[in-house]
């Protein structure tokens, strides 16, 4: 690889560029999606560089205490929600935000208001900063309905209305993965530009994987279908190679490893939370309709995940998503058991 070439490179596909030319394709389009967007992109860089300074800041005593002027230092995950908040009020294009972090929504004053809907998780996995796994930020992104007050109802919606989704992973690298409705693109940060690459084109997901990704310290709680189904992950009957558990409980990274490698991620609803543990609106959906645009399925144990339909916005719900076949499987096991 010519390093010294490469330094020279202006012809890259920055993220910046690639909306644009997807802007192209709709010439009725104004650019708002891609203002909101890159509002977004920052919002991420932002993030980035924070996440990286956590640890140091940790190890001079400033995460969570009080600095010098007296002011307190805020957690990662609140800071993160705050630059979110900044960056998507500020590019105009929003209406509504539903943040993991705040109780309720946050309905942008009249003046700012723009004909999008966003929600999203800052920082997931954010418990596991202190030991360097990779954590995220998930959102997804729906159109207001024309002439009326902004509502919940604009978000209370099936995730099969979203216009848009993604999530960034902050790990050994930088990476955002992002879906406009028409495949899935992944782009890698260059701290040295700091620009977003376009390094993993039209991501589609193997039709089924090796691996499988769940807590299996859940598992006497779990219903059959999840038992059954995990027992044949580890004895199949059918004479091929067990899959390999590969759990890291981020579910960013669990989700970008399962996007990229295939096979399966399962966070089932169990005896002690019926629901499952993961949030509708800012971790099922976004990360269904990823999987979907990826060629593979996310199913809810009873239906369709992106035809769910939610009633509050912190609502939760169980999910299997990844490669079309693994998910199949698991599909065919509660079918039977309804039948049963």
């Amino acid at each position: 690889m010519d390093h010294a070439a490469d330094a020279h490179r202006t012809d890259l596909m920055t993220i910046t560029r690639f909306v644009l030319n997807e802007q192209t394709k709709h010439p009725e389009s104004r650019g708002d999606f891609s203002i909101l967007l890159s509002h977004i992109v920052l919002g991420c860089k932002f993030v980035c560089t924070a996440v990286n300074k956590a640890g140091l800041a940790k190890l001079l005593g400033l995460a969570g205490e009080t600095n010098v002027q007296g002011e307190d230092q805020k957690k990662l995950d609140v800071l993160s929600n705050e630059v979110f908040i900044k960056a998507l009020v500020s590019s105009g294009r929003t209406s509504i935000l539903v943040s993991e972090e705040d109780e309720e929504a946050t309905f942008v004053e009249p003046a700012k208001r723009g004909k999008y809907c966003v929600v999203f998780d800052p920082l997931d996995g954010s418990s596991n900063i202190d030991c360097g796994v990779s954590i995220g930020t998930i959102f997804g992104i729906y159109m207001i309905k024309d002439g009326h007050e902004p509502t919940l109802d604009d978000v209370l919606q099936p995730g099969k209305n979203m216009l848009a989704a993604g999530y960034c992973m902050y790990g050994s690298s930088c990476t955002l993965v992002l879906s406009t409705g028409s495949g899935v693109n992944g782009f890698t940060l260059d701290p040295s530009l700091g620009e977003f690459i376009l390094t993993h084109p039209d991501i589609k997901i193997p039709k089924k994987g090796k691996i499988y990704s769940v807590n299996e310290g859940n598992a006497k709680n779990w219903d059959g279908p999840t038992t059954k189904y995990v027992q044949s992950c580890k004895y199949p009957t059918d004479g091929s190679s067990p899959k390999s558990l590969r759990y890291i409980g981020s579910m960013v990274a669990d989700v970008h490893r399962t996007l990229l490698y295939g096979g399966i991620f399962l966070y089932p609803g169990d005896k002690k939370s019926p629901n499952g543990k993961l949030r509708v609106l800012y971790e099922v959906f976004p990360m269904s309709f990823l999987m979907e645009q990826a060629g593979g399925q996310a199913f809810t144990g009873k239906q369709r995940a992106l035809d769910l339909v939610p009633e509050k916005i912190h609502e939760r719900a169980p999910i299997f998503l990844g490669s079309y076949d693994d998910v199949e499987e698991i599909k065919n096991l509660y079918a039977a058991e309804e039948k049963n």
